[in-house]
């Protein structure tokens, strides 16, 4: 068992038994800038570099708010060019999330709207309380479009014309409507997510975790490529993991029947 601790100005990183949790504490609404999102791509950075961590959960230590999204005082004040490469640095650092090696899940327990629904998205799974507030991309009603990957990413989520109606309309739902549109993959009891998120965590750090992390890459790059070249990139993970000691003993395990002691190697 591991465990160690990484705290900075917006968040804290707790690793222990395979998982981090990455605990976001900008302030009341989680409404972030330049900073937060530097200590963001580090602590992605990290996690990344870590062959211990097969699972990181993101999460808001703010009672009501996951995230609102980007502070509004924050991109007033800076000029079009500079939140051009704002975004772009945003958008850099959440790719490096759908590229990694561990599972990403996004655990929501309160308000989840604009740039903290695109932090979510960006993630690979979404658990989210039932009294946990409202989620959605307002970013309409000042003027301009989800610009760190909301329109892309909730597009492949729910699908272009769902997606194009909340873009537009700048519509908030609840936690129940956006389960039944496959915005979040599971609802829990509100006084439930954060455990229940975690349980589903450790199932997955104690799983076959060198499968688990090329089946998370077959389908997160996969879905960017033609399928034709997409089942040949299967193919060429599915070839790894045949070499793996891990199927080597999954195999073993399933005829001798017995629990199988998986190495992720």
């Amino acid at each position: 068992m591991t465990t160690a601790k990484l705290a900075t100005k917006t968040l804290t990183v707790k690793k222990e038994n395979g998982i981090a949790e990455v605990h976001i504490h900008v302030n009341k609404t989680n409404s972030y800038d330049l900073d937060y999102y530097q200590e963001l791509n580090a602590a992605i950075d990290d996690i990344r570099f870590d062959n211990d961590i097969k699972v990181a959960v993101l999460m808001s230590d703010m009672p009501k708010f996951f995230s609102a999204g980007a502070n509004i005082h924050f991109l007033k004040a800076a000029d079009p060019r500079f939140k051009t490469q704002f975004c772009l640095f945003c958008n850099e650092t959440l790719d490096k999330i759908a590229r990694s090696p561990q599972v990403w899940i996004a655990c929501l327990e309160g308000h989840t709207v604009g740039g903290g629904l695109e932090m979510a998205l960006a993630c690979d799974l979404r658990f989210m309380g039932d009294q946990a507030g409202k989620i959605g991309l307002p970013e309409i009603t000042l003027g301009v479009l989800a610009g760190t990957g909301g329109t892309q990413r909730l597009a492949r989520q729910v699908g272009h014309s769902k997606a194009l109606d909340l873009n537009l309309t700048g519509e908030t739902l609840s936690p129940d409507e956006a389960l039944r549109i496959n915005l979040v993959d599971r609802v829990y009891p509100q006084e439930e997510v954060r455990e229940k998120t975690l349980e589903y965590a450790r199932v997955i750090a104690s799983s076959a975790t060198y499968a688990a992390s090329n089946i998370k890459l077959s389908i997160m790059n996969g879905k960017e490529m033609p399928l034709n070249a997409a089942i040949r990139y299967e193919g060429e993970l599915q070839n790894l993991l045949f070499r793996s000691q891990d199927a080597q003993e999954g195999l073993s395990a399933f005829i001798e029947k017995r629990e199988a002691d998986w190495k992720g190697i």
